[in-house]
């Protein structure tokens, strides 16, 4: 997702004061300006320019971009590498994977990607959801090269679903996992992923399944002294150094200084010799070719995984490109952006990787260094190219420790601390959904966290519609329209008539609470002759709806009670026409406006007495 760490921390590009050496030069040519989500989602390029905007950005290319584009790849390299490694490792893969992912996903996404800032890359919230995936399916004797082929072919099942949605102008599935749910989502796995790393972090190894087990296991072997004291020392202070200059320099790669560091000195030290477990040597050469496969019953439980991961990379890159792009004056192409992230996780299959996701932190290391355009990310995987292909043993030193706490701060990153406490105070039941879906992570796991997180999200929707807010409106002196009396108790009533607000579709899901409201209303003394529906938020009304109400006339009119509509949208009453209610319901019951709706009641029945109190209840469902 887009929290992982590095310098700087946050998301959010700085201005141009924070790269006083680069020289000024007008904004780029606006190559993600389409209009949106929408069923055509295009932008100002036709043809095949509209599918792949890499050719946009090739026949718009400034030389004066270069400069630019050129030191932020080099910039983000210093990031790539290590954080790369450190996320297939997380996903139980070898550390090559992460820097091969890297490259194909960069070069998918610099053609057919709509942003010219998002930087794609492995992905730290993703990590445990490939492990969660493929571990499983691994049986004793199974070499590394198994696990890399399940992963490549999850990467692959991902792109497709994301190309497809894509395709089919889908991009709206990313609201399937609201903010509460996604919060809680994303501090279980924080959770999840700081006490997966605490036993390398401290040089040793637990056998246990679960965040507890895993947690007491790391703490048994340093009390016992399992654990090695040169790798934890190791571990430890790259940790510190990391978060201390996050917070005192961010603008100082701790990152990159923690792998030098720890490198070197455990190279000048023989550590490797010691006990510190290191990374060793990577294979040089480029990623080769290859066409994973898996049989039947790999491919079933995988596509479950890659549904889940598909859902919550898309609602991260959605989040990021709407973040940067509303600061860079340019607009979202959210379907364009799953067939951008889709092909890259395709290649990325091809060339034994993983899933991807958007990075808001190197997105933001790649802005604020000065890039222009996606050229910035072919720089990036040239950058890790090179290193495999000319220096391939230059990190073989590097402590597996060190790698641990890259990982331990890009999972503390992970958190939205700040954020649960404002649902704690701002809406305790977002609050309760929250922490629902962050104890499903933390105790059933990644997979089954992210179902329990989208359920809960489905469920929250659900619930606003089956219990909808209702109110009674009456005329407020000097406020202009109607208002709902428990907020304004001094309203004025029209005698015999309740003007009753239902805000929400009316479906199967709350057909029953509306029935219930009404029948109290007309149950009222003294009894109302007419309950008027201030129908304008009434979007919808389905058969089961129509049904209800057409008894519900019914029940009405034995006690000499009228249902009337005002404001009812042209679709709705269009329904209502052919669901045939007027049969019931008298056809001239139906007013474009309140006033409308009053004017024609007193017309009808001329006040000859003082107004009536209006009833003590007004309001009933769940507050909103």
């Amino acid at each position: 997702m887009s929290t992982e760490t590095g310098p700087p921390s946050g998301p959010t590009p700085p201005s141009s004061s924070t790269n006083p050496t680069a020289e000024p030069a007008p904004p780029p040519p606006d190559i993600s300006t389409p209009t949106g989500s929408g069923p055509a989602d295009e932008g100002p390029s036709a043809g095949w320019a509209r599918w792949v905007p890499g050719l946009t950005v090739l026949k718009t290319y400034r030389a004066g971009y270069a400069r630019r584009d050129v030191i932020a790849g080099l910039v983000l390299t210093t990031l790539l590498v290590p954080q790369g490694m450190a996320y297939a490792e997380l996903a139980g893969l070898p550390p090559i994977t992460g820097l091969y992912t890297s490259i194909t996903c960069l070069i998918a996404y610099a053609v057919f990607g709509p942003s010219r800032v998002l930087v794609l890359g492995p992905d730290s919230s993703l990590g445990p959801m490939i492990a969660a995936a493929i571990l499983p399916l691994m049986v004793a004797g199974d070499d590394p090269a198994k696990a890399v082929t399940l992963a490549a072919m999850l990467s692959l099942m991902v792109g497709a679903l994301m190309i497809a949605a894509g395709a089919g102008h889908l991009g709206f599935v990313a609201d399937l996992l609201a903010k509460p749910t996604r919060i809680g989502y994303l501090n279980g796995l924080a959770l999840t992923i700081l006490v997966g790393r605490l036993p390398s972090l401290f040089g040793t190894s637990v056998d246990a399944d679960g965040v507890a087990a895993e947690f007491v296991g790391a703490v048994r072997a340093v009390v016992t002294g399992e654990a090695n004291g040169i790798a934890a020392a190791i571990g430890l202070l790259s940790l510190a150094l990391i978060l201390g200059l996050r917070r005192v320099a961010p603008r100082v790669p701790g990152i990159l200084l923690a792998v030098v560091l720890a490198t070197g000195l455990t190279w000048l030290l023989n550590l490797d010799e010691r006990g510190v477990d290191v990374v060793g040597g990577l294979p040089q050469g480029l990623p080769p070719f290859t066409i994973p496969h898996a049989s039947w019953s790999e491919l079933g439980l995988l596509a479950a995984a890659a549904l889940g991961i598909t859902l919550v990379a898309l609602t991260d890159t959605i989040s990021t490109a709407s973040a940067f792009a509303a600061r860079t004056g340019s607009a979202v192409r959210p379907n364009q952006e799953m067939i951008g992230i889709g092909t890259a996780n395709v290649a990325a299959g091809f060339f034994q990787g993983f899933p991807v996701s958007t990075s808001g932190s190197r997105t933001a290391v790649a802005h604020q260094s000065g890039a222009r355009t996606q050229v910035t990310g072919l720089v990036g995987a040239a950058g890790i190219l090179l290193l495999i292909l000319l220096a391939p043993q230059l990190l073989r030193t590097l402590p597996q420790a060190t790698l641990a706490a890259v990982v331990i701060v890009a999972a503390l990153s992970l958190t939205e601390v700040s954020a649960t406490k404002r649902l704690w105070k701002q809406r305790p039941l977002e609050f309760a959904v929250s922490m629902a879906a962050f104890v499903g992570v933390v105790v059933f796991g990644v997979l089954p966290g992210i179902a329990i997180a989208v359920g809960l999200s489905v469920l929250n929707v659900f619930r606003r519609i089956w219990w909808p807010y209702q109110a009674v409106l009456g005329r407020v002196s000097g406020i202009d329209g109607y208002h709902d009396v428990s907020v304004h108790p001094d309203a004025q009533l029209v005698p015999g008539l309740v003007l009753y607000r239902f805000d929400s579709p009316l479906i199967f899901a709350n057909a029953r609470t509306f029935r219930t409201e009404v029948q109290r209303l007309a149950d009222a003394d003294p009894r109302p002759q007419w309950i008027v529906v201030a129908a304008e938020p009434i979007t919808d009304v389905d058969t089961t709806a129509a049904d209800m109400l057409e008894e519900l006339d019914q029940d009405l009119n034995a006690r000499g009670v009228s249902l009337v509509f005002a404001e009812l949208k042209t679709p709705v009453r269009e329904k209502v026409a052919r669901y045939e209610l007027t049969r019931t319901i008298d056809p001239t019951h139906f007013y474009p406006t309140i006033e409308d709706a009053i004017r024609a009641f007193v017309a009808a029945h001329p006040p000859d007495s003082p107004p009536d109190s209006p009833p003590k209840d007004r309001e009933s469902g769940a507050p909103d």
